[in-house]
C-alpha cells in the first residue's frame, strides 16, 4: 500500500509540472548585434559600393579605395594611392598599399590600428581601378590609355577606342607586351576576328599591353 501511495504522489507531481520542462534547456540570450562566433566584431553589411576587381588584382598607384572602420568613423576615409604606392589615413599616417591585395591591405591596416583602438574592424573597398592600364595607338578613333577594370579582349578595347579608321591596316594590328622583363608581341587580324575566323588571336589583355593599329 505504501508503494502504491508513493507512486501515486510522484505521478501527480509530474502531471503538475509544466509540459516539456524536463527536456527543454533554459533559453539562451540572443547574440549581440555584430558579434561573430570568435568573439570579434563583424563588418557592417552596408558597405559603400565598389567595383568587381579581377581575381589577380593587386592595388597600384592611382587606384581609389574606401577604408571603412566600423564604429570608428573618424578613421574611415576615401583615399587615392599615391605614385609612391602609399595611402594616408587619419591617425595612421602613411600606409603602404601598392603591391598588396585588398585583403592584405585590410590585415595590415587592422594590425596598425590595433595599437590605437580596441578590436578594430576594417574593410577595404575598391572604388576605382586606375593602375591596370593598357594603351592603344595608331589608326583608331580615340587612341590613348584605358583602365582595365575587368577582363578585356583586343576586340573589346578597339571598340572602346571607337573602332579602326577607314585607312587602317586592320589585318596587321600588333599587341606589345612585357612580362618578367621580356618583351613579346602578338598579331591581330581585325577583319578575320570580326568574321569569326581565327578567334584565338583575340587574346585577353594584361596591364601594360600596347595595341598598335597601323
Amino acid at each position: 500500500m505504501k508503494v502504491f501511495v508513493l507512486v501515486t504522489l510522484l505521478s501527480a507531481a509530474q502531471a503538475g509540472a509544466p509540459q516539456g520542462s524536463q527536456t527543454q534547456p533554459p533559453p539562451q540570450p540572443p547574440p549581440a548585434t555584430g558579434a561573430a562566433t570568435n568573439g570579434t566584431a563583424t563588418p557592417p553589411a552596408n558597405l559603400p559600393a565598389g567595383v568587381a576587381a579581377p581575381a589577380d588584382f593587386v592595388i597600384g598607384p592611382n587606384d581609389v579605395l574606401t577604408i571603412v572602420f566600423w564604429r570608428d568613423k573618424d578613421m574611415s576615409s576615401d583615399v587615392s594611392v599615391r605614385p609612391d604606392g602609399k595611402i594616408s589615413l587619419p591617425l595612421l599616417n602613411d600606409v603602404q598599399a601598392a603591391g598588396l591585395t585588398p585583403e592584405q591591405l585590410r590585415v595590415q591596416i587592422t594590425t596598425a590600428a590595433a595599437k590605437l583602438v580596441e578590436d578594430p574592424t576594417v574593410s577595404v573597398v575598391v572604388k576605382e581601378i586606375n593602375s591596370r592600364r593598357v594603351f592603344i595607338t595608331g589608326q583608331v578613333a580615340k587612341p590613348g590609355t584605358y583602365a582595365l577594370s575587368g577582363p578585356t579582349t583586343v576586340l573589346q578595347l578597339i571598340a572602346m577606342a571607337g573602332g579602326v579608321l577607314e585607312y587602317a591596316d586592320s589585318k596587321n594590328i600588333t599587341i606589345m607586351r612585357t612580362e618578367n622583363g621580356k618583351p613579346s608581341s602578338f598579331q591581330f587580324n581585325y577583319k578575320d576576328v570580326t568574321k569569326r575566323k581565327n578567334l584565338k588571336q583575340n587574346i585577353e589583355l594584361k596591364p601594360g599591353d600596347t595595341i598598335i593599329v597601323p
